[in-house]
C-alpha cells in the first residue's frame, strides 16, 4: 500500500520530535551524573594548613625631611629652600648616601594671605551693635617648600646623619623607617617553611586516618609581610641639640606566611 505524502510528513515530524527527546534526556542523564561525580570529587578531599616565618635584621633606613621657607616672593622663598637643600644634599654625600637613594616627594609653593581691615570707612555704631569694618585678604609673602626621603643603607649611620640634618635648618625631620631592601627572597622562605609545615601534619594525619593522599586539587596562601620599622626616638629638636647622634635600635623584622593545601583522598 502506498504511503501518501501527507502520513510521511507527519511521519518524519512525529520521528523528529522523539529523536529530541531522547537527545535531551541523554544530555539531562549525563549532566546529573557528571554534577554527581564532582560532588563526590569535591566531598573526598581533606585540608591541611601550614604556618611558616622568618626574622631578619633591617637592613635600610628612610629618612624624611622637609625644607620650607617664607619670603615676598616666590623666587626669594625658592631661592632660600635651595641654600638649605644644597646643604643637605652636599652632607648626605659626604655621609656615603648615594645620589639614587635622595628623592623629592614634593616641591610646591602658595601665597600667604592677611585679612587687612579698610581703616579709611568709618561705620557709625548704632546703641545695640558696631557693623564689622570691611576689609580684604591680601597677599602678603609665599611660602615654598620641598619634601625629600633618604634611603640610609648604613644603618649604624642614621642617627648621625639626622643629626646633620637637623642641624642644617630643614623645617621638618621624621624617621627613620626601618626595613628590609629584599622582602621577596625572605617571602620565599617563609612559604617554604608554611608549605613544608602542611604537609608534615598531612603525613601524620593521613597515617593516623588510614587514608591515601593524592594529588593536590587547591593551594592558598595570606602573608603577614611587616611594615617598616618607625622609631621616632630621633626628633627634630633632639636632632638639634644632641652633642653625640643618637643609638636608634634597629630591632628585627618578622615575615610569615600560612598556606592550605587541598589533597584527593584516594
Amino acid at each position: 500500500m502506498e504511503i501518501s505524502p501527507e502520513r510521511k510528513i507527519k511521519f518524519y515530524k512525529v520521528f523528529r520530535i522523539a529523536l529530541l527527546v531522547a537527545l535531551v534526556a541523554v544530555g539531562v542523564s549525563f549532566l546529573a551524573e557528571t554534577i554527581r561525580d564532582q560532588s563526590n570529587k569535591q566531598e573526598n578531599t581533606i585540608t591541611f594548613s601550614g604556618h611558616g616565618e622568618v626574622s631578619a635584621v633591617p637592613d635600610i633606613a628612610n629618612v624624611y625631611f622637609t625644607i620650607s621657607k617664607d619670603a615676598k616672593t616666590v623666587k626669594e622663598a625658592q631661592a632660600l629652600v635651595a641654600v638649605i637643600e644644597k646643604k643637605s644634599l652636599d652632607f648626605l654625600k659626604e655621609n656615603n648616601v648615594l645620589e639614587k637613594d635622595i628623592k623629592t616627594s614634593n616641591a610646591s609653593f602658595y601665597p600667604k594671605y592677611e585679612y587687612k581691615y579698610d581703616t579709611k570707612v568709618l561705620i557709625p555704631c548704632t546703641q545695640y551693635s558696631c557693623p564689622p569694618t570691611p576689609g580684604k585678604n591680601v597677599i602678603t609673602g609665599y611660602t615654598a617648600s620641598e619634601s625629600i626621603t633618604v634611603k640610609v643603607r648604613n644603618t649604624d649611620d642614621v642617627g648621625k646623619i639626622m643629626q646633620g640634618l637637623g642641624a642644617l635648618g630643614v623645617s621638618d625631620l621624621s624617621g627613620p623607617n626601618f626595613s628590609i631592601d629584599n622582602e621577596d627572597s625572605l617571602k620565599a622562605e617563609a612559604r617554604k617553611k608554611a608549605i613544608d609545615d602542611a604537609k608534615s601534619k598531612a603525613k601524620v594525619l593521613a597515617k593516623d586516618l588510614g587514608i591515601r593522599l593524592g594529588k593536590i586539587t587547591s593551594f592558598n596562601e595570606s602573608g603577614n609581610y611587616p611594615s617598616p620599622m618607625y622609631d621616632r626616638a630621633m626628633s627634630l629638636s633632639v636632632a638639634k641639640e644632641s652633642s653625640a647622634p643618637a643609638i636608634i635600635p634597629k630591632g628585627e623584622n618578622t615575615i610569615s606566611s600560612d598556606v592550605s593545601i587541598t589533597y584527593e583522598i584516594r
